[in-house]
């Protein structure tokens, strides 16, 4: 068993406004989903010339909705054809995961055990915020984010 002992607990609000596409994972396939809304969000974002962070982010949300999209370096002054969402987490538990993305699922439910072992309750939503590419894949950083009750 993996143990995650750099498990944050952060009790300032965090807001993300966030830019994108949501969508319901069918059959619980939320990876190939997000993948879809997230190349319709990077198309919309290319062609608008919308100035950007570069970071994708994906929240998973009830009802096996989920959001992807990117924080925009500044209001936009036209209609983007993009959907729009604030996302306001009072307390949260924070861990980056340095390594392959196939690896994330797991460490996601390494979080949620260290996290339920701790006396925490998990709710949704729950976020991952992908960093900048690189081809080395024991470089890839993403941050997860989960809601605390």
């Amino acid at each position: 068993m993996h143990q995650i002992v750099n498990v944050e607990i952060i009790t300032s609000p965090l807001n993300l406004d966030i830019y994108g596409f949501s969508g319901t994972a069918i059959n619980q396939d939320y990876a190939g989903t997000a993948f879809k809304l997230m190349d319709r969000m990077w198309q919309m974002v290319r062609s608008k010339n919308l100035k950007n962070n570069g970071r994708n982010i994906w929240v998973y949300e009830p009802d096996q909705r989920i959001f992807a999209g990117v924080e925009l370096n500044e209001i936009p002054d036209q209609d983007t054809g993009l959907q729009y969402t604030r996302i306001t987490l009072v307390k949260y538990a924070y861990y980056k995961h340095i390594g392959p993305y196939h690896l994330i699922k797991q460490a996601g439910q390494n979080m949620k055990d260290e996290l339920k072992r701790k006396g925490y309750e998990t709710i949704l939503p729950y976020i991952e915020i992908y960093g900048h590419w690189t081809n080395d894949e024991t470089k890839l950083e993403t941050e997860l984010l989960m809601c605390l009750q």
